[in-house]
């Protein structure tokens, strides 16, 4: 019999697992892997498999299993063969924590007490190290590294746990850590055990570690750090040493215990316990990003500091991709660097994920989370590109549509030579040859120009979709369903009649959508502008209310009225929350993306449903000015900002369950990066419940503009079906 299997498959054990199948059961054959498959010639198929999948290395995944008889023209015996060609289908996993075993022989008296790269076949980094498929030594960015006779004897031995792990490694043979001082001073002498000292005394510094490097420092100095990086008030990462420590700083629910302490190792948003520390850490919000340690280094960085706990962000530039050159990132100015001298091949930021009761909503799909393979109905082959921020791209081939890593924001240097290399590492992992490409209908988006020279080598028609669509279908996709009535809440999308959308119901399916209501517009009084000085918000909507504004002088208030008529308007759903928070005394400036809204969750949370907020739908239009005469006076802000936006998004509700009731449609869906707050998610859940209709949120997608990308791809499969 010859079995070919598929799935996650490499870089798993999966090939020793077989072997070690075979010898219990007895069975004659060999192993090997045929690009991104897993092929077993042997004369005992159905023992040999009954054997295996009862004992699955911990990370493999099997997604199918195809049985073909053939003659056995093997010997007696069994025996793992070379790895065939490159094939199609990515079949590596995301990168893994270190495991427990792995990190009793760091915290050991063996050959490899105190080593940081100390891993096995059920852990460790596996895409951000790997350049080609198949999942072998010379293709990963170990190949510089020849493995010393101990670790050979592991890597050929059955009954090691090393057996065939092709980034077996020792202190005597692997890669080494080393720290760099201001001075250029280098300490290779217990590098990490001096770093912990000087991140207790204080020091800002890089640390290098899979698919990255991070900033970080002790949170006594979040001050400084704060000062030193130019981050006023964006909420910063917290690693802890320990579930124990954590819990000094937040109040993680047991499904958010679970993501925190899973292989994967997310940023998960967690309640904080509200302190002067906790706040200098998110400034007005009520959760903070935290983390647990995920490779050898973080675990024994942690077991030297007398700090329980630090900051670790992206080391980058603001808003410009993770840097992962040792050289560059010295730019930074940091105090220190850990830094290590094994290359970082696919570079991947943190994963960041926040819960809604049982259900994960990702705000980044990246390190840990990536690869990964959304099954589809269709099939063909397509690339998108996504939309300008939070940008992600994603490739479709053999009925699945698989997502890049977080890439960054678009109009920001070096993001579209990051996407294209990330999308084209993707096309080639999973052997895609695209039919279709995919770009946002937005005439101004800097991945346009991939988009044509793609369309170009491979021949391909390039399509343009509307960008609250591609929510839609994200949604959709995510969900496996074909139809649904969508509430696409954002900040801003490009709308097919020239306004900024972003507060919309559309009746959608992967063919095509059509727009059924949408929040009242609001002129963007000097576009952009208007995004951060939210006085300009405040403006447009007092004068669209005939109501007295004071935040500005006569003068400038003259030419805000001449820009009225001739601003671009918005229907967003984010603008208006930026405005409530505006109203409200919340946040006037907008410092980082998200940042007013963010900052009126907590009201929301705490709010109740309060008289004389109502509002109508006019015509397919949800009417918002009116909601906020008189408001800037109320003490009771909480009421207020939670009653005027269960108001709209009753509205919302209501227009989206008439028209799937007139066309038939079962579900109504909740998607855009509005969806990730808590308080509106539930508000929508409870509205579509009393309703006949299923309500549909994401959980493996993105909510926001990091999932339009997949959403994309399943629009390009459906013009090709």
């Amino acid at each position: 019999m010859r079995i070919t299997i598929r799935g996650t498959v490499q870089g798993v054990g999966f090939r020793p697992a077989v072997y070690r199948a075979a010898e219990r059961c007895d069975a004659s054959g060999t192993v090997w892997n045929d690009g991104s498959d897993v092929i077993i010639d042997t004369d005992s198929g159905e023992r040999l498999m009954e054997e295996l999948l009862s004992d699955l290395p911990p990370l493999a995944r099997i997604d199918s299993v195809e049985k073909t008889d053939i003659p056995f023209t093997g010997r007696s015996g069994f025996s793992i063969s070379p790895s065939g060609n490159s094939g199609r289908g990515a079949s590596v996993p995301a990168d893994s924590a270190v495991c427990d075993d792995c990190l009793a022989e760091i915290f050991g008296k063996g050959r490899r007490s105190g080593y940081p790269f100390t891993t096995c076949t059920s852990c460790g980094p596996r895409f951000t190290l790997l350049r080609g498929m198949p999942y072998d030594r010379p293709l990963t960015s170990m190949d510089a590294f020849p493995v010393c006779p101990e670790c050979g004897r592991e890597y050929s031995d059955p009954a090691d746990r090393r057996f065939h792990h092709q980034t077996v490694c020792c202190p005597a043979c692997g890669p080494r850590y080393r720290l760099e001082l201001e001075d250029g001073t280098i300490v290779r002498d217990d590098p990490i055990g001096k770093l912990a000292g000087l991140l207790d005394d204080g020091c800002i510094a890089v640390v290098k570690g899979w698919g990255g490097m991070h900033i970080c420092c002790n949170l006594d100095i979040l001050p400084r750090m704060r000062e030193w990086y130019g981050r006023k008030n964006k909420p910063f990462a917290i690693m802890a040493g320990s579930m124990e420590a954590l819990k000094r700083y937040a109040e993680p629910t047991e499904a958010e215990e679970r993501e925190l302490l899973s292989p994967h190792r997310p940023i998960v948003l967690v309640n904080k316990i509200k302190s002067d520390v906790t706040e200098l850490i998110s400034p007005g919000l009520d959760n903070a990003g935290m983390f647990l340690p995920y490779t050898g280094m973080h675990h024994i960085l942690f077991s030297r500091l007398k700090h329980d706990a630090l900051v670790m962000t992206s080391a980058n530039v603001p808003g410009e991709p993770m840097i992962v050159d040792d050289e560059a990132v010295k730019e930074l100015g940091a105090d220190a660097y850990l830094l290590h001298d094994q290359p970082i091949v696919n570079r991947a930021d943190d994963s960041v994920l926040r819960m809604l009761g049982d259900r994960t909503q990702f705000i980044r799909r990246s390190r840990g989370h990536i690869p990964f393979g959304l099954r589809t109905k269709m099939t063909g082959d397509a690339v998108a590109l996504g939309a300008q921020e939070n940008l992600t791209g994603s490739v479709a081939s053999q009925g699945r549509i698989w997502p890049t890593q977080h890439i960054g924001n678009g109009e920001n240097v070096g993001v579209p030579e990051y996407l294209e290399e990330a999308v084209r590492t993707q096309i080639e992992f999973v052997g895609c040859r695209p039919q279709v490409i995919a770009e946002d209908l937005h005439p101004g988006y800097s991945n346009r120009k991939l988009a044509r020279r793609l369309a170009e080598e491979y021949g391909a028609e390039i399509r343009d979709i509307q960008h609250h669509w591609g929510h839609a279908a994200a949604l959709m996709a995510d969900n496996g369903v074909d139809s649904c009535v969508a509430l696409t809440l954002d900040g801003t999308g490009h709308g097919d009649d020239g306004t900024a959308w972003g507060g919309e119901v559309l009746a959608a399916d992967f063919s095509g959508y059509r727009r059924v209501a949408h929040l009242e517009e609001i002129p963007l009084l000097g576009s952009e502008r208007a995004l951060y000085d939210l006085r300009r918000l405040g403006f447009a909507i007092d004068s669209m209310n005939g109501d007295r504004n004071s935040d500005f002088t006569d003068k400038e208030s003259a030419v805000l009225s001449k820009l009225m008529e001739r601003s671009v308007r918005t229907t967003s759903m984010g603008r208006l929350l930026d405005s409530l928070s505006f109203y409200l005394g919340v946040c006037s400036q907008r410092t980082y993306d998200g940042e007013p809204a963010m900052r009126l969750e907590p009201l929301l949370a705490r709010g109740k449903l309060v008289d004389g907020f109502e509002t109508e739908t006019v015509n397919g239009i949800v009417r918002t000015a009116h909601l906020f005469s008189g408001i800037r006076d109320r003490t009771d802000k909480a009421d207020v900002a939670y009653s005027i936006v269960h108001s709209v998004m009753s509205e919302l509700v209501q227009s989206a369950v008439e028209e799937a009731d007139r066309t038939g449609v079962g579900c109504i869906g909740l998607t855009g990066g509005v969806s990730y707050s808590g308080p509106i998610s539930i508000m929508f859940r409870d509205m579509v419940k009393s309703s006949d209709k299923l309500s549909i949120q994401h959980k493996d997608v993105p909510n926001g503009d990091g999932g339009i990308s997949v959403g994309q791809a399943a629009i390009a499969l459906d013009m090709l079906r």
